[in-house]
């Protein structure tokens, strides 16, 4: 989906996080603010698009939630995460997210639900909901499509 310029899955796997939200969901968070973890402006201008922000607007055409784009911006490019460790990640990460200029100008009353394609070690998530917690706005969680799970035979 990411590298293959697939955007067509991201916005079906969108939908399928969407119909299992409406069933899973407890409380059914009527009033959440849906925010897609952003992707640098140099990198999605060389993928042609965020494959985040495509699986939240599956999601929320599906759960009715608001969506809102630029709830969070990247401001600062970083290299893929992919094969990085933990702390290489956080690293990584340390000062690439800031509050996009919506939320800046006029704070969400409402939670914040995070929506990304994959979870792989918590160090995106992390970085966002800091950034999002020290403007003083609520973060429910987040909402990924896929999880990695750590292979128990390799040494990484």
């Amino acid at each position: 989906m990411k590298y293959e310029n697939q955007s067509n899955i991201a916005r079906m796997l969108g939908t399928w996080l969407g119909e299992a939200w409406l069933l899973h969901s407890p409380q059914r968070h009527t009033q959440l603010i849906v925010v897609p973890i952003p992707m640098h402006p140099q990198k999605q201008k060389q993928r042609g698009y965020n494959q985040a922000a495509l699986i939240a607007e599956s999601f929320c055409q599906t759960t009715k939630l608001k969506l809102s784009v630029n709830g969070l911006e990247r401001v600062r490019e970083t290299q893929a995460q992919f094969g990085l460790s933990v702390s290489e990640r956080e690293k990584n990460l340390a000062e690439a997210f800031v509050v996009g200029k919506k939320f800046r100008d006029r704070c969400p009353s409402t939670s914040v639900l995070l929506v990304d394609d994959i979870y792989t070690t918590g160090s995106t998530t992390k970085s966002a909901v800091q950034i999002l917690h020290q403007s003083g706005i609520k973060v429910l969680g987040l909402a990924a499509v896929a999880i990695a799970i750590k292979d128990q035979h390799t040494s990484s």
